[in-house]
C-alpha cells in the first residue's frame, strides 16, 4: 500500500492544477446540487419492531389520515391573579383562539376546545388547547409554525399568559456559531503546531472542501433518501475533525521530510506513502463505526451512520491526493522560518529534546505508576456510569426563557407533570368476541395501576379498534412513568388471553422508553461488532495481537469514564451550572452508543498515528524502549494538535441551547481528551514499556496468513534505498519511515 500511495503522492504533486480542479469541479457540483435540490418533504422517524410503532401503524391503518405519530402542540393559558380562565371575556379570547387556529394552517388535523375536552383545572386558573397536525414536526411549514406563534399574541394583551408546548415549535438548532468557534480555535492550534500561516492553513481548507462536498451532497440528496436535518449536523461535526486532522499528519510528515532534505515531490510522495497509509487504516476505523450504527436497525440512525461514513471517506480521499497538490502550491512557504530554525536545530547533535521526546523518557522510567494513575483516575471519574438513566429529554429540559419550557412549568402546576406525557393506549378488538367490554376491562386494569387520570375508550367507525388517553402522575422522563407503561403492558397480556383483545401502549412518552430500550439492547452487538472488526484491522496494521488488544481495552476505559462525566454534570447536575444545564434528568438514549460509534473511530485515529511510528522503528531495529521514544519525538506534537483540535470542534456544541446538542458537544469532547491524553499519551507507552518485546509479538502461522499491507513503509523504504541514483542510498538504513 505504501509504495501504491508514495506513486499517487508523486503523480498529484506534479498534477496539481488538474487535482485542485477536479476538486473545485466536485464541490460546485455539490453545491449547485444542493441549492437546486428541492428541500426535504419528510424526515420520519421509526422504529421497526417496537411496539409503540406497531401501535402507530395500527391506527394509521384502522384510522386513515388520523396521522397518530404527526406533531402536536398544546397552547396554554393562565388567567391573571384572581380572575379564572372560564371568566366571559377569558373563556370568549380562548374560544376565538380555537376558531383561529382551525383555519391557521391545512396541516391543522384537530384542534380540541378546552371547554368541550374539560381541559381546565380545578381551581380554573389554567386551560390548554391541544392542536394534532397530518404531518410530523420536521414537515411542518413554516407558516404553520408561525401561526400557531401568532395565535395566543392577541391572549396576551388581554393580561392571560400564553405559551406553547409540544414537539410542533422543535426544529432543529442552528450550530453554525459553533462550527464558527471550532474552526477558530483549530486554526490557532495549528498556527502554534506549525510557525507558518500557509502550513496552518492547508488542513483547514482542504477540510473544509470535504465537508462542504459531504454536506452538500447530502442536502441534495435529502429528499429522495429521506435524510433529516441531524444527518448533515453529524456528517459536519465529525468531517470538519477528522478532515483537519488528516491533512494535519501528511502535512507535518511532508514538512519532515523536507526538514531532511528531500525535493518537494520526493517529500510529498513519501509524505502519503507513509503518514497516508495510516490516514487510510485510520478512516477505515471511522467508516467502520459509523456504517455499524445500522446494527441498532432505526433507519433514522443507519442514515446518518452512512452519510457521515460517506464525509469521513471524501476526508480521506483529499488528505491523499488535494493535500499533496495543495503543498505543490504553497511552495517554499509551507516552511516558516521558525520551523527551518527548528529543523536545523534538531540536525544538531546538541538539539534539545523536545516535551514528547521528554515524556516518553519519563513513562519509560516510572511505567507502573503512569499506568496505575491513568487507569485509576478514569476508573474513579467512571464510577457514576454505574447510575446511568437513559432515556429521551422532554421539553423540562428547554431553557427556562423558553415557551416551550414555560406551557410544560405551567401545565405541571395547573394539571400535574404527567399531563406533559400522556400515554395513548390502541386496543385492538377485531378478534375479541366483545369489544367493548374488553376496552373497559383494560381501562379498570389501567385505573388500579394508579395514575393520574384515565379518559374512557374512544372507538373507530369499524367499532375494532379503541383509543385510551392515559394521564401518568409524574413527569415523562421519569422512571415512575416508565413503570407504569411496563406495567400496562403487563396488564395487557392477561387481557389479551382472556378476551382476545391486543394492547398495545404508544404515544411519545412511550416511543421515547421503546427507543431506549431498544439503543440499551443494541449496545452489546454494536460494541462488538465495531470492536471485533477493528481488532481484526489494528492486528493487520501492526503485525501484533497485544497491541490491538490494548487498543481496544484503554479506549473502552476512556468511554466509560466519559459517561461517568456526562451523568455527573447532565443526570446529577455537578458543575451543572458552568455548562449550562438548567434541568437534570436521563442520559439521551442514543448517547452511549453514539459516543461509542463516534469516540472510537477518532480514538483509533491516535493509535494508528502514534503506535504506527512506534513499530517503524521497531522494525528498522530500534529496542523497544527506544522505540516509543522516537514515536513520541516525532508523533506526540501532532497528534496532541490533532485532540485540541478535534476538542474544539465538539466543544464548540456545548454553547447550544438544546440540551441534546449541549451533550452531544460535551461527549464526545470529554471522551477525546481522556483517550488522546489519558490512554494515548500515558497508559500506551505504560503498558508498551511493561511488555517490551512481546507487545510485537505474533504468531508464525498468524504471521504468514495475514496480508502484508506494509503501513510502516518498509518495502517503500528497501526499494527507495536499493534505486540507483536513489537519495536514500548509502543512509537508507538512518532514514526511518515517520507519521
Amino acid at each position: 500500500m505504501a509504495t501504491f500511495l508514495y506513486k499517487l503522492g508523486r503523480l498529484t504533486f506534479r498534477r496539481r492544477r488538474f487535482v485542485a480542479l477536479i476538486w473545485v469541479a466536485l464541490l460546485a457540483v455539490a453545491g449547485i446540487g444542493a441549492a437546486t435540490a428541492p428541500a426535504a418533504t419528510s424526515s420520519s422517524f421509526s422504529i421497526p419492531g417496537t411496539e409503540a410503532q406497531r401501535a402507530f401503524d395500527l391506527l394509521e391503518q384502522r384510522n386513515p389520515g388520523t396521522s397518530a405519530d404527526g406533531a402536536t402542540a398544546r397552547v396554554v393559558f393562565k388567567a391573571p391573579e384572581g380572575e379564572k380562565v372560564t371568566d366571559p371575556a377569558n373563556k370568549s379570547e380562548i374560544t376565538g383562539i380555537v376558531k383561529e387556529l382551525e383555519t391557521g394552517s391545512k396541516q391543522i388535523a384537530s384542534v380540541a376546545d378546552p371547554f368541550a375536552t374539560q381541559a381546565v383545572s380545578q381551581n380554573g386558573s389554567t386551560a390548554y388547547i391541544s392542536v394534532s397536525y397530518q404531518v410530523s414536526s420536521m414537515e411542518l411549514t413554516d407558516a404553520t409554525r408561525e401561526s400557531l406563534e401568532d395565535a395566543g399574541k392577541d391572549a396576551q394583551k388581554s393580561g392571560m399568559k400564553v405559551e406553547i408546548g409540544g414537539d410542533a415549535l422543535q426544529v432543529m438548532p442552528h450550530t453554525g456559531t459553533a462550527e464558527i468557534i471550532g474552526v477558530v480555535i483549530a486554526a490557532i492550534v495549528l498556527v502554534i503546531t506549525f510557525g507558518s500561516l500557509v502550513a496552518a492553513g492547508l488542513p483547514l481548507v482542504t477540510a473544509l472542501v470535504g465537508v462542504g462536498i459531504g454536506v452538500s451532497t447530502i442536502t441534495a440528496l435529502a429528499n429522495v433518501l429521506d435524510l433529516g436535518s441531524t444527518t448533515s449536523i453529524l456528517a459536519m461535526m465529525i468531517g470538519l475533525a477528522v478532515g483537519i486532522d488528516y491533512a494535519l499528519f501528511i502535512v507535518s510528515r511532508y514538512r519532515a521530510e523536507l526538514a531532511e532534505g528531500r525535493e518537494h515531490e520526493e517529500a510529498a510522495g513519501r509524505a502519503v506513502g507513509t503518514a497516508g497509509s495510516a490516514v487510510v487504516f485510520a478512516g477505515l476505523t471511522v467508516v467502520i463505526a459509523l456504517v455499524g450504527l445500522a446494527v441498532v436497525n432505526i433507519p433514522m440512525l443507519t442514515k446518518m451512520g452512512f452519510a457521515a461514513a460517506g464525509t469521513v471517506a471524501i476526508a480521506v480521499l483529499i488528505a491523499l491526493t488535494l493535500v499533496p497538490a495543495a503543498l505543490g502550491f504553497a511552495g517554499k512557504r509551507v516552511m516558516g522560518r521558525k520551523a527551518r530554525k527548528a529543523a536545523e536545530a534538531e540536525k544538531s547533535p546538541e538539539a534539545k529534546p523536545n516535551m514528547g521526546t521528554r515524556w516518553a523518557r519519563f513513562v519509560l522510567r516510572k511505567p507502573v505508576w503512569v499506568m496505575l494513575v491513568g487507569v485509576l483516575g478514569l476508573g474513579v471519574i467512571a464510577v457514576p456510569a454505574a447510575s446511568l438513566e437513559m432515556g429521551l429529554p422532554d421539553d423540562g429540559a428547554q431553557p427556562k426563557s423558553t415557551t416551550q419550557r414555560q406551557a410544560y412549568d405551567m401545565l405541571s402546576d395547573g394539571f400535574g407533570p404527567g399531563f406533559n406525557g400522556p400515554l395513548l393506549v390502541v386496543v385492538d378488538t377485531k378478534n375479541s368476541s366483545d369489544g367493548k367490554a374488553a376496552a373497559d376491562r383494560v381501562s379498570e386494569e389501567i385505573e388500579a395501576i394508579g395514575v393520574g387520570a384515565v379518559i374512557p375508550p374512544a372507538f373507530n367507525k369499524a367499532g375494532d379498534t379503541a383509543t385510551i388517553t392515559v394521564i401518568p402522575k409524574d413527569r415523562p422522563s421519569s422512571h415512575a412513568t416508565e413503570e407504569v407503561v411496563h406495567s400496562i403492558r403487563d396488564a395487557g397480556a392477561d387481557v389479551k388471553s382472556d378476551t382476545g383483545a391486543e394492547v398495545l401502549v404508544t404515544g411519545a412518552t412511550a416511543m421515547n422508553i421503546d427507543f431506549s430500550q431498544k439503543m440499551n439492547d443494541a449496545l452489546l452487538p454494536y460494541l462488538a461488532l465495531v470492536v471485533g472488526l477493528a481488532f481484526l484491522l489494528l492486528m493487520l496494521v501492526f503485525r501484533s495481537i497485544l497491541v490491538p488488544l490494548k487498543a481496544a481495552l484503554g479506549f473502552l476505559l476512556s468511554v466509560v469514564a466519559a459517561l461517568g462525566a456526562v451523568v455527573a454534570v447532565f443526570q446529577w447536575g455537578w458543575l451543572g451550572s458552568l455548562f449550562g444545564v438548567e434541568q437534570t434528568g436521563p442520559i439521551m438514549s442514543m448517547m452511549p452508543i453514539f459516543m461509542v460509534g463516534v469516540v472510537f473511530g477518532l480514538a483509533m485515529d491516535y493509535e494508528v498515528f502514534l503506535v504506527t511510528r512506534m513499530r517503524e522503528a521497531y522494525v528498522h531495529g530500534e529496542s523497544p524502549g527506544q522505540a516509543i521514544v522516537t514515536g513520541f519525538k516525532h508523533g506526540a506534537r501532532v497528534v496532541t494538535a490533532a485532540a485540541v483540535i478535534m476538542m474544539a470542534v465538539f466543544s464548540g456544541f456545548i454553547g447550544s441551547s438544546e440540551q441534546m446538542i449541549k451533550m452531544i458537544g460535551f461527549s464526545l469532547a470529554i471522551a477525546v481528551f481522556f483517550d488522546a491524553f489519558v490512554v494515548r499519551m500515558a497508559i500506551v507507552p505504560a503498558v508498551l514499556a511493561l511488555l517490551g518485546k512481546k507487545a510485537w509479538w505474533l504468531p508464525r502461522w498468524l504471521d504468514r496468513a495475514l496480508p502484508n499491507v506494509d503501513v510502516e513503509g518498509e518495502k517503500l523504504q528497501k526499494q527507495l534505498t536499493d534505486e540507483p541514483g536513489s537519495e536514500g542510498g548509502e543512509s537508507g538504513e538512518r532514514e526511518l519511515v515517520r507519521v
